[in-house]
C-alpha cells in the first residue's frame, strides 16, 4: 500500500470533516424571493448581478442531463455569504484564523461571483494547501558530521519516543549507524520504549538509572557514538512542561554537555507533535522555539483525529521544515512529508 493511500485512508476524521463541509456549502441554497428568471445573466468575475443574488444559489442538473441519466454536480454562486462559510469550516479543521482567512481569500480570487461545484471547491482547497506546505517540506537533513546528533523534543504523549524509534531503525535501514540515548531519564516507560525499538531495529540504547542526570547521560552517550564512529546519535528528552523554567534548564545543560565533546552539536532538533492536540500545537511549537534551537517538525498521530489542518496553520504561521508525518504504530506508518500527498488527503482528494 503506498503511503498516500494510507494516509488518504487514516486521514478519514480530517477528510470527512472538510469534505462533508464543502458538500453542504455547495448544497445549500440560500432562501430567495421568487422570480421569474428563465435564463438568469451570467454573473461577473468580480461581482454578482442583482438577478443572480436573487436566484437560487444552487444551480441544478439540466433537462439534458436529467434525460440522459447524466449525474452532473450540483454548483453554487461563490459570493461572500459561501465565503464566510468556507472560512469557519477551515477554521473548525483547526487551520487557525489567520490562515483560514488568507486560504479562503487566495480561493476567491478569479472565482468570485462563479458557479462552483464540490469537486473544484475540493481542488482549489487542495492547490491552496499544497502551495502553502510547499516550502517547509523537507526530509531531515543528514551532514557528513559523524556523529550527527539529533535533539529531540516535545511533550510528554506526543509521540516522541515512538518517533525516534521509527527514525532511528529507518536509519539503520538506510545503512546508517545509528544510537540512541534514553535521555528522559524520569519516565521508566519511555526508556523501556526505546529499548524495545532498540532491539527490533539492532540499534544500541543508551541508559542510565531512574532519575539520573540527562545532560550527562548525553555526554557518554556522544562520546561512545563517536568512539564507535556512528553516523547518528538522537537524543530523547523529557518534556514536562508543567515547570518550563526546569525543562528549559535541563535542555539548555544537555547542549552545553555535549558542546564540550562537539561544539557544533546539535546538529538537528526535532520537535515532535500530535495532530490530536489540535491548536494547541501552535502554542507548543512557540515554547519549544524558546527553550530549545527547534531545527524542523514531526507531526504523529494524524490517523486519530479531526484536526490535521493544524499542520497548514503551523507552517504558515512558523515555515518551519516538517520532516516526517506519522498515520499509525508501525515503521512504515513514519514517512517523509509529502505537500501534495497530505493536501489531498486532508480534503478528500482522489490521486
Amino acid at each position: 500500500m503506498s503511503f498516500f493511500k494510507k494516509l488518504k485512508d487514516r486521514m478519514f476524521r480530517s477528510s470527512d470533516k472538510i469534505g462533508e463541509g464543502l458538500e453542504a456549502l455547495v448544497s445549500q441554497a440560500t432562501e430567495a424571493p421568487s422570480v421569474d428568471v428563465t435564463s438568469p445573466p451570467e454573473p461577473a468575475v468580480n461581482a454578482p448581478s442583482e438577478a443572480a443574488q436573487v436566484v437560487p444559489d444552487v444551480e441544478k442538473p439540466g433537462l439534458l442531463g436529467r434525460l440522459f441519466g447524466r449525474s452532473e454536480e450540483p454548483r453554487r454562486v461563490l459570493d461572500d455569504a459561501m465565503l464566510e462559510s468556507l472560512e469557519e469550516l477551515l477554521i473548525q479543521a483547526d487551520m487557525g484564523v489567520d490562515t483560514a482567512v488568507r486560504v479562503t481569500a487566495n480561493i476567491a480570487e478569479g472565482r468570485f461571483g462563479r458557479r462552483v461545484s464540490t469537486g473544484e471547491l475540493r481542488q482549489a482547497l487542495a492547490a491552496e494547501v499544497a502551495r502553502i506546505m510547499g516550502p517547509v517540506a523537507r526530509p531531515m537533513p543528514l551532514y557528513p558530521q559523524k556523529p550527527q546528533v539529533v535533539l529531540v523534543v516535545g511533550v510528554n504523549g506526543s509521540g516522541k519516543t515512538t518517533t525516534i524509534g521509527k527514525l532511528a531503525s529507518q536509519f539503520k535501514g538506510a545503512g546508517k549507524k545509528v544510537v540512541i540515548a534514553a535521555g528522559d531519564t524520569f519516565r521508566a516507560a519511555a526508556v523501556d520504549q526505546l529499548k524495545i525499538w532498540g532491539e527490533r531495529a539492532g540499534v544500541p540504547v543508551l541508559t542510565a538509572p531512574e532519575g539520573s542526570d540527562p545532560a550527562s547521560l548525553a555526554f557518554d552517550a556522544l562520546t561512545k557514538a563517536r568512539a564507535e564512529g556512528a553516523d547518528l546519535l538522537m537524543i530523547d528528552t523529557a518534556g514536562r512542561l508543567q515547570n518550563r523554567a526546569d525543562l528549559m534548564e535541563e535542555l539548555a545543560k544537555i547542549v552545553r554537555v555535549i558542546r564540550k565533546v562537539d561544539p557544533t552539536a546539535p546538529h538537528n532538533t526535532l520537535l515532535v507533535l500530535d495532530a490530536t492536540t489540535g491548536q494547541n500545537a501552535v502554542t507548543q511549537v512557540e515554547i519549544f522555539r524558546k527553550i530549545a534551537d527547534v531545527s524542523g517538525l514531526v507531526m504523529t498521530k494524524l490517523d486519530g483525529t479531526a484536526k490535521g489542518g493544524v499542520l497548514v496553520a503551523l507552517a504558515d504561521k512558523f515555515g518551519l521544515p516538517i520532516h516526517a508525518i506519522g498515520v499509525g504504530e508501525q515503521i512504515d506508518d513514519l514517512a517523509p512529508f509529502d505537500p501534495d500527498d497530505f493536501a489531498r488527503a486532508l480534503v478528500g482528494a482522489e490521486a
